[in-house]
């Protein structure tokens, strides 16, 4: 329904570009007239309305994004750009080291926190289990991890997930030895072992989306 109405939107109304992207019920559109944000937001909400659904209101709303944006709030002062979570990233407005712009992908911070719980939580399930075994375990879930948000810009916030994941790990070991003390440098040997380190597993857009002829 939404891919179809938005199609034929673009192709009658839009007086400038439209961009579309949507996963499953997760869509992000993007405009370069507020205007047309506004209408398209009222259109959309009737559309939804004759097939008896309706948007989320508290993830429906209209942000200035983007290189303008930068430029249209910084003589008003008012500070960066808002942001925008999409699928498992916050997305903000930044620059590269040439001083362009660029979209900078963050993993968002509450999603992070609750994949560390479950960490956590599994740990200590499975903390009287042969260390091997926990450590092949904990090698397929951080892999899995940083595969999907190994994106560039990302390697910081990744590191920190990291380090909270080695603590969590020598806490269990601390409680499963009943030893007050666990040497980093005894431990850091274990988790360099079997807790990979972030690295860039995506290029830019730019390079992914890239044409050649």
């Amino acid at each position: 329904m939404l891919d179809l109405w938005a199609r034929q939107w673009r192709q009658r109304y839009a007086r400038s570009d439209v961009i579309v992207v949507r996963y499953a019920d997760d869509s992000v559109v993007g405009f370069r007239a507020q205007w047309q944000a506004q209408r398209v937001l009222m259109q959309l909400q009737e559309r939804l309305t004759r097939f008896g659904l309706s948007l989320n209101a508290s993830k429906t709303r209209l942000t200035e994004f983007g290189c303008f944006a930068v430029q249209n709030r910084r003589p008003q002062e008012l500070g960066k750009p808002e942001t925008v979570d999409f699928l498992g990233f916050t997305h903000c407005c930044s620059t590269n080291r040439s001083g362009g712009f660029q979209i900078l992908r963050l993993t968002v911070k509450k999603r992070m926190r609750a994949t560390l719980l479950a960490i956590r939580d599994e740990l200590n399930r499975r903390r009287h289990e042969p260390v091997r075994v926990v450590g092949q375990w904990l090698t397929r879930v951080v892999s899995g991890y940083f595969n999907y948000h190994a994106v560039p810009g990302n390697l910081i916030r990744l590191g920190g997930f990291r380090l909270a994941v080695c603590r969590l790990w020598r806490q269990v070991f601390k409680r499963r030895s009943q030893r007050n003390r666990l040497q980093w440098s005894r431990y850091g040997r274990l988790a360099d072992l079997y807790i990979p380190r972030p690295r860039n597993a995506h290029p830019y857009p730019e390079e992914r989306f890239a044409s050649r002829t």
